[in-house]
């Protein structure tokens, strides 16, 4: 791992959270993802499976978490699963983590070794009556692939028929969604590390740069600060291509007198920062560009004030719909008369803002979280809004993360430029000329 070590306690609660929804005489079992090949002997990179490290810490293939809150034997109920290291393997692929090693990052005490599991894996699901297992749940989940956690569902049904078996998904939804202070000071550095790269970004933007020359010095700026990179493909959109949602193509020349949209974020810890901000080519915003842009840091400001305990994020779009509704009116976008016409199947503005202002963020950076419930203490969400003018080739997006809190929400990006003065300030102060 690049990022500093991660308190041990984080994982520890994370854990108690989990344990303290499972039923009486229950064992969750969780797995790591699959190692993905690519071509020939290749393999793509591995991510751990997110509840995984959410559990413990660990980013390592073939490790499981075992929770056994109620085992007879103290040392059972918390188990962590790890390949057992071989040196041969090991000359070609690098270290694997050892015992005390793995204990130090995750908390767990008790540590076995992958292939000595069977046995003593059975004699722990006798002793239960419910088997909690996992599985991706996550609404904008896609694709018909089946990966280890539903061939180890399968595996587990067939084995133990007889059991009683539980969605671990189903408490994950609600636990991971609201975060600890231990979880937000991760992902508060995940943001700092981003917002230091932008400053660095803004000084380097200049007319004939190309757009994977950002994404390249995005990408320096997050590994030289101990990220372990960015935490999605980054969106360097300049001109009419920054009304492409999830533009990636990043091979494009920014022209004199465009706007360029960037959206992108480090992930730190095993956990995300999600920032985008708009900024003129030339270093300069012309009039019309400051006037849409103070449009949408309007409606950005206005989406931050309605973040609270307690607002859906049904009622929350809704109004943030109605605010864009009348923005678009003062600049032009929209009359009166559309906005007299509209329908709640097809609002006026959905023409100029085609997405959600906000999603959950975490470790994942569409993290879990409920779409129908209230929003509660400890959620982070993002707070994006965009406005897109196929007319005038312009798309703008200004997006921050905040930490939802007892009487409102503490925004991770407060310090980072977002005004248009503040951003032609940094922008001026780097080299203009190629």
């Amino acid at each position: 791992m690049k990022y500093f070590p991660i308190l041990p306690e984080l994982f520890t609660a994370n854990r108690s959270r989990f344990a303290a929804a499972m039923e009486p005489a229950s064992i969750a079992i969780f797995v790591s993802n699959d190692e993905m090949p690519s071509n020939g002997d290749a393999h793509y990179t591995f991510r751990q499976n997110s509840d995984l490290f959410w559990l413990s810490g660990i980013s390592q293939e073939d490790s499981m978490v075992i929770l056994f809150p109620g085992h007879p034997d103290p040392r059972y109920r918390e188990v962590l699963v790890l390949v057992r290291p071989n040196e041969t393997k090991e000359k070609w692929d690098g270290k694997r983590l050892r015992a005390d090693e793995a204990k130090k990052i995750s908390g767990i005490g008790t540590v076995v070794w992958l292939d000595a599991l069977d046995a003593q894996l059975q004699q722990w699901v006798h002793l239960a009556d419910t088997i909690y297992l996992d599985s991706n749940e996550n609404d904008r989940k896609s694709g018909p692939s089946i990966t280890r956690e539903y061939r180890f569902i399968r595996e587990m049904q067939e084995k133990y028929p007889l059991h009683g078996y539980r969605r671990s998904a189903k408490i994950l939804r609600d636990v991971r969604t609201v975060k600890t202070a231990l979880e937000v000071s991760q992902m508060q550095e995940a943001a700092d590390i981003t917002g230091a790269t932008f400053q660095d970004v803004l000084k380097m933007i200049r007319p004939g740069i190309m757009e994977y020359e950002i994404e390249a010095e995005i990408y320096r700026g997050f590994l030289s600060r101990k990220s372990s990179g960015p935490a999605y493909n980054s969106i360097i959109a300049s001109g009419d291509r920054a009304r492409t949602l999830h533009y990636v193509s990043n091979n494009q020349e920014c022209k004199d007198g465009e706007l360029i949209l960037m959206d992108f974020g480090a992930e730190y810890g095993g956990y995300c920062a999600d920032l985008t901000r708009t900024v003129p080519v030339n270093g300069k915003f012309s009039k019309r560009q400051k006037e849409v842009y103070n449009a949408c840091l309007d409606l950005h400001r206005f989406a931050k004030s309605l973040l609270k305990p307690g607002i859906s994020l049904a009622d929350y779009h809704k109004q943030m719909g109605e605010e864009a509704g009348k923005a678009f009116v003062r600049i032009g976008l929209l009359t009166e008369s559309d906005l007299k016409n509209q329908t709640p199947e097809n609002p006026a503005y959905f023409k100029y803002m085609y997405h959600g202002v906000s999603h959950h963020l975490g470790i994942d950076v569409h993290d879990l979280g409920p779409r129908s419930e209230p929003l509660r203490e400890g959620m982070v969400l993002t707070v994006e809004p965009g406005i897109y003018i196929e007319e005038e080739q312009m798309g703008i997006r200004i997006e921050n993360d905040v930490w939802i809190t007892a009487d409102g929400n503490l925004d991770l990006m407060g310090k980072i430029p977002i005004t248009v003065e503040e951003i032609e300030a940094v922008m001026q102060s780097g080299p203009r000329a190629r």
